[in-house]
């Protein structure tokens, strides 16, 4: 199993950019799909991009794609999620995901219940 650590957010004004990071302890690593969610004050938890085990296959959400940019260094175990031109929409409490599902299309890695390890979060507060 992998237990995975955030950090990296904080306090950005509009049009700003901020580098999430994930560490994700465990020896397997590499098998796992890795997915960034967040979930902003009375709403629910949303997928923002996920990964796949090699790295080969990114998706995102279409309110963040062409601003965020997710990618994985497996030797390290390490995610990130780099966030450009960020918006006050943007602003919520961020997650970091593995999934060891052996399927890793969109259709299962933007759904939060597919994943089985989850993180903390990290709070990215996006000023106007």
């Amino acid at each position: 199993q992998v237990q995975p650590v955030e950090s990296g957010g904080g306090l950005v004004q509009a049009g700003g950019s901020l580098r999430l990071s994930c560490a994700a302890s465990g020896r397997t690593f590499s098998h796992y799909a890795m997915g960034w969610f967040r979930q902003a004050p009375g709403r629910e938890r949303e997928f923002v991009a996920a990964v796949t085990w090699s790295g080969g296959s990114t998706y995102y959400a279409v309110s963040v794609k062409g601003r965020f940019t997710i990618s994985r260094d497996n030797a390290k175990n390490m995610v990130y999620l780099q966030m450009n031109s960020l918006k006050p929409d943007d602003t919520a409490v961020y997650y970091c995901a593995a999934s060891v599902s052996p399927v890793q299309t969109m259709v299962v890695v933007s759904v939060e219940s597919n994943y089985d390890y989850w993180g903390q979060g990290t709070q990215v507060t996006v000023s106007s």
